[in-house]
């Protein structure tokens, strides 16, 4: 996809995000503030990545690894630019850090009524494990 620019979001971003979360994606998180998004950034500038199109966001995913664990989050496709490769190319620059870091698994995040992401995730090689719950606790 030679249209398609893959970069690390900074800060400057941080507004564009929120948006196009709110538009793109499915679900909402405790995390969808301006302070959120900007403690990831601050934390690990490389976890966040955008795949633009014409100087706009066209998708994004969160990979982020702690050492221990490689976890992918926010996985989102503009609904105008679904079914044209951006979740592949997301997803392949989501993996391509963690093999950078030396990451060995990845975990996705998916909302279990999301049928849509359960075939773009199968597509992409992943598997669901029934055996795990996640489980949270707002603080």
């Amino acid at each position: 996809m030679t249209d398609l620019d893959i970069r690390h979001a900074g800060h400057p971003d941080i507004a564009a995000v929120l948006r196009f979360w709110r538009e793109a994606a499915e679900g909402t998180s405790i995390t969808d503030d301006d302070a959120g998004v900007a403690q990831l950034i601050a934390r690990d500038p490389g976890a966040l990545i955008l795949a633009e199109r014409d100087g706009r966001i066209a998708g994004t995913v969160i990979a982020g690894f702690d050492g221990w664990r490689c976890s992918v989050y926010r996985l989102a496709v503009h609904p105008d630019c679904r079914r044209q490769g951006i979740a592949t190319a997301l997803t392949d620059a989501a993996e391509q850090r963690f093999l950078a870091l030396g990451g060995r698994r990845i975990d996705a995040m998916v909302l279990e009524a999301n049928e849509q992401a359960h075939h773009t995730w199968g597509s992409a090689g992943y598997h669901r494990e029934d055996h795990w719950r996640r489980w949270v606790k707002p603080l």
